[in-house]
């Protein structure tokens, strides 16, 4: 449980640098350059992603059950993974979803953890789970009141929005039948 711990926090961690000290971030940016301090970003949210697989990995071999979710949040569950795929990618995808959800991607991992925590009971989860979730409503509102960088991604088109939808169900429909059981090793259906 201990490298599921430190892989959250350095993952979650170099995250909410922006969230908590946003001057910070960009001062070490202005210092090493723009690509140096991305790299190093991303270095260190690889290491703590490791490290989250891993730990999660290693906490599931002996669970701590918190709670035994009825079999109806499963299906709740595949519900509100629905529309986490098509947000996902509206993300990166300009279009008129991109602009009503207004940050898709903290909207799909919120849907992506509540979702999750439904249908999952072991301490593993609720750390994994909750933090994500936590982070995600954390990093929402301080958007309420930091300067936006913009994210990468496609030019403004007219058929991003269909493109989202249409690739995100492909993805759902992958994951429900088969992309879980590979990547998680959890059978969904």
């Amino acid at each position: 449980m201990s490298l599921l711990i430190l892989g959250l926090a350095i993952f979650l961690g170099i995250h909410s640098v922006s969230i908590v000290a946003p001057r910070w971030r960009d001062a070490r940016a202005a210092g090493l350059g723009e690509n140096a301090w991305k790299g190093l970003y991303t270095l260190i949210a690889l290491a703590g992603f490791v490290l989250i697989v891993v730990g999660y990995g290693q906490a599931r071999q002996a669970p701590v059950v918190l709670y035994v979710p009825p079999l109806a949040l499963r299906h709740v569950a595949l519900l509100l993974m629905l529309p986490v795929f098509p947000l996902l990618l509206a993300a990166y995808l300009p279009g008129r979803i991109k602009a009503a959800a207004r940050h898709p991607m903290l909207a799909a991992t919120k849907l992506w953890a509540a979702a999750h925590l439904l249908a999952n009971g072991n301490l593993a989860d609720l750390l994994l789970f909750g933090g994500f979730l936590a982070w995600a409503v954390a990093d929402r509102i301080s958007m309420k009141h930091r300067v936006q960088r913009p994210l990468p991604g496609a030019p403004a088109g007219r058929f991003n929005d269909a493109i989202a939808v249409l690739l995100g169900l492909a993805l759902y429909g992958w994951f429900l039948l088969a992309g879980h059981r590979w990547l998680i090793g959890v059978a969904l259906i």
